[in-house]
């Protein structure tokens, strides 16, 4: 039996995205969620906080999506915690990039928020 989801560290830049989604997540999907404007507050929430799950926009100001995730891979505890990317950039090519870095799935924006938790859930389970 695979551990259950609870806590994901969702990481996005946009406001309008971070609410809906924390909506989706947290009321429909009843998560606990951590959520950070940038991959530099990921990286300082990421210890405290302890995700079963790290959920990353691709396209931030600063430090991106990817690059979070290899800082965070960097933190012992943290290198094997499965992360998903969403991004509107879902070209096959640029998918099978971001799976390569070591996503368990890339979704796409704009997402369903009715969907996202379960969408969520079941890459969880797929990979778990």
């Amino acid at each position: 039996m695979s551990k259950p989801l609870n806590k994901i560290l969702y990481v996005e830049d946009e406001p309008d995205i971070q609410a809906i989604a924390q909506i989706a997540l947290e009321a429909v999907g009843g998560f606990t969620l951590k959520t950070c404007s940038s991959g530099d507050e990921a990286l300082q929430a990421i210890s405290d906080f302890g995700p079963d799950l790290i959920l990353l926009d691709v396209m931030m100001p600063g430090i991106d999506g990817p690059s979070t995730l290899k800082e965070i891979r960097k933190i012992p505890e943290f290198l094997t915690t499965p992360a998903i990317f969403m991004t509107a950039k879902v070209q096959p090519d640029e998918v099978e990039a971001l799976r390569a870095q070591g996503a368990i799935e890339v979704l796409s924006k704009p997402f369903d928020p009715m969907s996202l938790a379960e969408t969520i859930k079941a890459s969880w389970e797929a990979n778990m």
